[in-house]
């Protein structure tokens, strides 16, 4: 970009003209009774927006040419400092979102009273963009605010029915408990039924005789639910022309 094109970038930069005039500590003073950001911050981020390429923001430019730009800037500022102002401004918004969310969370406003926030901050950021001289369309500008307006009716929402759990949890301490199993042993598998039964001979009852050694049979049974008594264990082995020893 020539120094000709240079200068055309620069007049037809027509914004920022309504606070021309205006020193520095005044648009300072301005932006501190209705936002967190400073004079610096609001016009660095409004240019870098404005003069955003594929490759990025033209931070050399913009530095150079800040007096030309914006009214109530009185110096050039390095790439790095223009760097370091917009990163600034992320900083304070996402900031400010966090502190505005948790605020709608936590259940310290009700639905109506956030309804109230949205619209004072719209009003104040319609403001801004006024004085500032960026217009939105009208059409994009009403889909911005029903889209912030639904989410937070939502956060609200959903901010109360967590915050009334709670609070039911706490005056009702016992029913969650009561509702639970006190131990994990309701949920073990009953104990197994073994399918066999051993008969072991009187014989095997002196334990010193080691050379009367009796055979023990191992004899299914007819199913897991059925006991069998030892009479009804040996008529079932006679039947079958097997012997117990």
């Amino acid at each position: 970009m020539d120094d000709a094109d240079i200068q055309q970038e620069i007049n037809k930069y027509k914004k920022f003209k309504k606070v021309d005039g205006a020193t520095y500590r005044k648009v300072n003073q301005f932006l501190r009774k209705r936002t967190y950001i400073t004079a610096r911050e609001w016009a660095l981020a409004r240019l870098c927006t404005d003069f955003r390429t594929s490759g990025g923001a033209e931070m050399t430019f913009i530095g150079k040419h800040l007096p030309e730009l914006v009214p109530f800037m009185e110096e050039t500022y390095s790439p790095q400092a223009v760097n370091q102002a917009r990163n600034s401004f992320k900083r304070k918004v996402r900031k400010a979102s966090a502190t505005f969310f948790y605020g709608a969370m936590c259940g310290f406003f009700t639905t109506d009273e956030l309804d109230d926030l949205l619209f004072e901050a719209s009003e104040v950021s319609r403001f801004l963009l006024e004085v500032e001289g960026t217009t939105l369309d009208i059409d994009e500008e009403i889909d911005i605010e029903d889209r912030i307006t639904n989410v937070m009716r939502s956060v609200g929402e959903a901010a109360k029915t967590i915050l009334q759990s709670r609070i039911d949890e706490m005056d009702h301490p016992g029913a969650s408990r009561d509702s639970q199993p006190e131990s994990d042993e309701v949920f073990q598998d009953p104990p197994l039924i073994s399918d066999t039964v051993t008969i072991v001979s009187p014989e095997s009852s002196n334990e010193r005789d080691v050379s009367n050694t009796t055979t023990v049979t191992a004899i299914p049974l007819k199913s897991p639910d059925e006991t069998l008594l030892p009479d009804q264990i040996t008529e079932e082995k006679n039947n079958e022309g097997g012997t117990i020893q």
